[in-house]
């Protein structure tokens, strides 16, 4: 089920296209125009608005909304007749479109907001795939690159536990002595005691399996790029650049102005660009980072154009807790990514 902020922020961009012209009347309407939410979504929404608790949320979605009903780029002020929202359905196939709402059947709108993370998937469908299909099987990307440091990590919390009595150290015994050997309950023992800040026994071994982790992720991410060709369509993939045209609504930051974006396709980004080169390398810091830069050419204008992202490495629930993720970061703001135009709202 998503969360409340999504579903504020994704059937509030929705609501505000039908161009009802009031929020609070448009929630208490609830429009058979707009499709996908049942009669609880519409409570807890109404709920949420009524708390107040997601005011920001409410006013950022239905300012965009609003925004893609006037944009020539858009609705150009025509009110649809039906927008459905996906919800928490999950597509009978994968798809290269983000879509969180369709408007008409032919307008693709993804909703992004607070967040700058493009993907969140196992390691090995990066690093190996390039986002190129589903991996058979997530597994333990630590163990699979760097087991050493792995291990060591995991004897240094054991003896921190030991040393230290936190709570937690009477279920030593039950702790297997590999890692590879760790049931659910010892993952959960370890997340707990060890928190959030690491004790300085165990930092440094934690350090050492961040390092090996991200130069390995980098060395195997660099040895699939294979050809230009094969890094620009990578390119494509990482950007959600696909297809099918699609929106983006939604804002980076709660500071950020609105973003508002039209995404080309594959098509059409390549009639404009060119890639010239693309770059992955490791990054030392508090968990493994793999740094990646695209250099793109204007076609028209032989104009150089740069976009920079990252990848975190790390345990999907906390350390020792579910298998490692990959979340995939974009750090050149939006709407000067190539292939990504901001929608001219009168």
């Amino acid at each position: 089920m998503p969360s409340l902020r999504t579903e504020v922020t994704e059937i509030t961009t929705g609501l505000a296209m039908l161009g009802l012209g009031d929020l609070d009347w448009a929630l208490a309407a609830r429009p058979d125009e707009l499709v996908g939410v049942d009669d609880a979504g519409w409570d807890r929404l109404v709920a949420a608005r009524e708390a107040g608790s997601h005011d920001a949320d409410f006013a950022r979605a239905w300012d965009n909304g609003l925004a893609f009903l006037r944009s020539e780029g858009a609705l150009r002020s025509r009110v649809p007749a039906r927008i459905e929202w996906k919800g928490p359905d999950k597509l009978p196939l994968p798809s290269d479109v983000p879509a969180d709402l369709r408007v008409d059947r032919v307008y693709l709108v993804s909703c992004k907001y607070l967040s700058k993370v493009l993907h969140n998937l196992a390691p090995a469908g990066l690093f190996d795939g390039g986002l190129s299909g589903p991996v058979s099987k997530a597994g333990d990307w630590f163990a699979a690159v760097a087991p050493h440091e792995l291990q060591d990590f995991y004897g240094a919390a054991r003896d921190e536990l030991e040393r230290s009595g936190l709570p937690g150290a009477a279920d030593l015994a039950h702790l297997p002595d590999r890692v590879g050997d760790l049931a659910r309950g010892g993952r959960e023992l370890l997340k707990s005691a060890l928190g959030r800040t690491l004790p300085s026994s165990v930092a440094e071994s934690y350090a050492g399996l961040a390092r090996v982790v991200a130069e390995r992720s980098a060395d195997r991410w660099s040895s699939s790029l294979g050809d230009r060709t094969e890094k620009e369509r990578l390119l494509w993939r990482l950007l959600r650049v696909g297809g099918a045209p699609y929106f983006v609504l939604g804002a980076s930051s709660a500071t950020a102005p609105p973003m508002r974006l039209r995404i080309d396709t594959a098509w059409d980004w390549q009639q404009e660009f060119r890639l010239s080169a693309f770059e992955v390398w490791p990054e030392p810091a508090g968990q493994a980072v793999v740094r990646w830069q695209a250099n793109v050419v204007e076609r028209a204008t032989g104009a150089d154009r740069t976009v920079k992202g990252h990848v975190e490495v790390r345990w999907s629930h906390g350390r020792f807790s579910g298998n490692p993720e990959a979340k995939v970061y974009l750090d050149t703001p939006h709407a000067a990514v190539p292939g990504y135009h901001p929608l001219d709202v009168p």
